[in-house]
């Protein structure tokens, strides 16, 4: 009997918590969920009478190394921030752990001490970052060995609202953390263009945007992610003139979201009073007093995105709800306004379905030709659209926790030989995933197009 301790109860664990115990039996695990609010356990535990809940709060070291020393696996879906916490204490008992998020540098310093005690703590197996790995190393990997040499990568995901509950003007609901979405692309972008490293300051960085379409999907366009730059030496691409990792949205959403950048909206710094503040007070706070909104972002008085504006309410004169557990002191960002005000109107119903996409674009030319001629340049264009079942098993749960699920698997059954802080770059991890994840309708389409002969 193998033990497998899940924290993080959330949105994103519903579809890893049916997949742990859709396998539990078949594997001889014993599953537990625990989470610091224990109502959200219980709910998602509710159909899986073989699963165990705890409460589980990552500061409390002592109950934490308690539960933890009985696990043969730990998942965590925690907020980035706890994971190292979890870390430390799964090394110091010998647990090999798992999380969908980004490596920080304080769990890159654990690899070491990972290794020799023969460990595993693979991080970055979620969906983007996750999948988006799986699937890049396979087509790069299958490219370099048939001697092609890659010139150009771009690769871009968003979790989006699927057409048949696209019902609003700005075509997004969340889907994920709103907190996330609100302070997404905060800092500087960077990225490589034709050999030269680019920049982009936030305030410019949802108007330098690129437009393309999915297929049966229709047009959509991207905005680039912090740093790119990153994954050059990983993914192999020291000879790629282009490197470019991006967040998807539909077309028109970044010039709308760059009112509020403009503006100041997305601030999370400074602290505004909330009491008996309205819509139009908070929008017009931020503008001169003889300047309308549209004349300040230079745009017509009927825009798409004064129209969007609009309709989240931002010219009523009407008192915001704030709920007071958020804020007791009557003082929020900027930020956590703008979030009230948008998690009222982009509230995923329960009949919503979400969608994520996810588009790779790798050009690429043979090293060699037998006749010495000079090979052509060849585009490879992979892309994923996954639709979610309802508002509990959405595509984002999906995409983030069945590769979760699936590695966990691979690694108690001693499928997966990578010891240390990994991330899911290699044959042995990626080819395994992506083979049942297609059988879990997670499948990507591949065509290839001539660029130039």
């Amino acid at each position: 009997m193998k033990n497998i301790l899940l924290i993080g109860a959330g949105r994103s664990a519903s579809s890893l918590i049916r997949y742990l115990a859709e396998n539990a039996v078949a594997q001889s695990w014993q599953i537990i969920i625990a989470d610091n609010i224990f109502n959200l356990v219980e709910e998602k535990i509710q159909p899986y009478p073989h699963l165990t809940g705890l409460s589980f709060d990552a500061n409390n070291e002592t109950t934490s190394k308690e539960i933890i020393s009985k696990q043969d696996l730990v998942i965590s879906l925690l907020p980035p921030f706890l994971h190292i916490k979890v870390a430390k204490i799964c090394l110091e008992l010998s647990k090999n752990l798992l999380t969908a998020s980004y490596i920080s540098d304080e769990m890159r310093l654990l690899d070491a001490d990972v290794k020799k005690k023969g460990l595993i703590f693979l991080n970055e197996i979620g969906l983007d970052p996750g999948i988006d790995h799986l699937s890049a190393m396979q087509i790069l990997d299958n490219l370099r060995e048939e001697g092609h040499e890659i010139i150009t990568f771009k690769s871009y995901t968003g979790g989006l609202i699927a057409p048949e509950s696209d019902n609003n003007p700005w075509n997004y609901k969340f889907t994920w953390n709103p907190q996330n979405v609100i302070l997404a692309g905060q800092g500087m972008a960077k990225y490589l263009e034709n050999g030269s490293h680019k920049y982009i300051p936030y305030h410019q960085l949802f108007s330098r945007i690129e437009n393309f379409t999915i297929d049966g999907f229709g047009e959509f366009e991207g905005y680039a992610n912090r740093d790119s730059l990153g994954y050059q030496n990983v993914y192999g691409l020291e000879n790629a003139t282009t490197i470019l990792r991006g967040t998807l949205r539909r077309k028109g959403f970044c010039n709308a979201w760059n009112c509020f950048v403009q503006l100041g909206m997305t601030d999370n710094q400074t602290k505004i009073s909330t009491k008996n503040l309205t819509y139009y007070d908070f929008l017009h706070s931020f503008l001169p007093d003889n300047q309308t909104s549209y004349e300040y972002l230079k745009l017509a008085q009927h825009s798409d995105e004064i129209e969007k504006l609009a309709w989240l309410g931002l010219f009523e004169n009407k008192i915001i709800d704030f709920p007071d557990q958020l804020f007791p002191l009557d003082v929020a960002t900027p930020a956590q306004i703008l979030q009230v005000i948008l998690g009222r109107k982009w509230v995923l119903e329960d009949t919503d379905k979400d969608m994520i996409v996810m588009q790779h674009q790798i050009s690429f030319r043979e090293k060699y030709k037998e006749n010495n001629s000079k090979s052509s340049e060849k585009l490879c264009i992979s892309e994923l659209v996954v639709i979610g079942e309802d508002s509990t098993h959405t595509a984002m749960a999906k995409t983030v926790g069945l590769p979760l699920g699936i590695a966990a698997k691979l690694i108690l059954n001693n499928k997966i030989s990578s010891k240390g802080v990994c991330l899911p770059l290699t044959k042995e991890i990626y080819e395994p995933i992506l083979l049942e994840l297609a059988t879990l309708g997670i499948v990507f389409k591949e065509k290839i197009t001539i660029l130039s002969e």
